[in-house]
């Protein structure tokens, strides 16, 4: 068993908390990012004072509200600058990558049988658990070899998340056991506990090639990204970017295995499967901590 608390830390709900403020300054951001909304016409829209606002954000982000504003929205330049360029190179850089790479959230990896996944999950038996985190719920599920998956959803949500993940392999057993999830939690959320020599250990649930493809993502570095061809490339099957965009879409270990930092190859955002608010406020988050580093 991981050797962490076996409890979600109070950061980490008051992180939780941040965030049902930050999503709205996100959304908002996003949907006027053109017109470089000022502190005060944010502050407004969420229903904060600018003072407020700014303070609650930063503590969350570890960057302003307008240093956000610039890390998460330069997919928008980034496709007007690629319009007469050939295809981004891997790993391009979205502005969010610090001096250098501040740390990465280790990760030791390994694939269950290509059988258990044909046969839906049956004989798998997964504890399951909701958790506050720095975007919201996290839904997590393990293994007796690792943690398997990784869900997000806003109050509410819980059911509809719990269905979807469940679909995944709907003939596995499935218990809830959060005293099973919250080491898994507090290993993935936290920085702190983000240790080369104490590797946090997931199972891969797929098919071959999805395998490969999530093997992938895992070599993203913190505060980078890259495209949906890079992967193609680096997993040796270059014509294979659609193929590879269903894979990173079926992540079942959102955030860990970081299909958060794929893009089009236009280097715009694209979508993701718990949302681009979600999705932006992840790289976001990751940008502060390397500003911070």
């Amino acid at each position: 068993m991981l050797d962490v608390a076996s409890q979600p830390t109070r950061e980490l709900s008051i992180a939780n908390d941040d965030y049902k403020m930050v999503r709205n300054v996100i959304e908002a951001i996003s949907n006027n990012w053109r017109d470089h909304p000022s502190l005060d016409e944010l502050s407004n829209s969420v229903g904060y004072s600018p003072t407020q606002m700014q303070k609650t954000f930063t503590r969350w982000a570890g960057l302003s509200p307008k240093a956000f504003l610039q890390a998460v929205t330069l997919d928008h330049a980034k496709k007007l600058l690629a319009l007469d360029l050939p295809l981004l190179e891997a790993s391009l850089e979205l502005g969010l990558s610090g001096p250098g790479r501040l740390h990465d959230l280790f990760v030791t990896h390994e694939a269950m049988s290509p059988g258990i996944y044909k046969a839906k999950g049956e004989g798998l038996e997964i504890a399951y658990g909701f958790h506050d985190c720095q975007f919201g719920k996290s839904l997590i599920m393990a293994t007796a070899e690792g943690m398997a998956g990784m869900a997000f959803c806003d109050v509410g949500e819980e059911v509809e998340t719990l269905v979807d993940m469940k679909n995944r392999w709907p003939r596995a057993n499935y218990r809830e056991d959060s005293s099973v999830t919250a080491p898994y939690a507090a290993r993935s959320f936290n920085p702190d506990h983000w240790r080369e020599d104490q590797p946090l250990k997931v199972v891969l649930i797929g098919t071959d090639f999805e395998v490969r493809v999530w093997r992938g993502l895992l070599k993203i570095p913190l505060g980078k990204a890259t495209t949906y061809s890079s992967v193609a490339n680096d997993i040796g099957r270059p014509k294979a970017s659609r193929a590879v965009g269903r894979a990173v879409g079926r992540n079942p270990i959102s955030f860990v295995v970081p299909c958060h930092r794929v893009v089009g190859k236009s280097g715009a955002l694209t979508g993701y499967h718990w949302g681009l608010t979600r999705k932006r406020a992840m790289l976001g988050w990751e940008a502060g901590k390397l500003a911070s580093g």
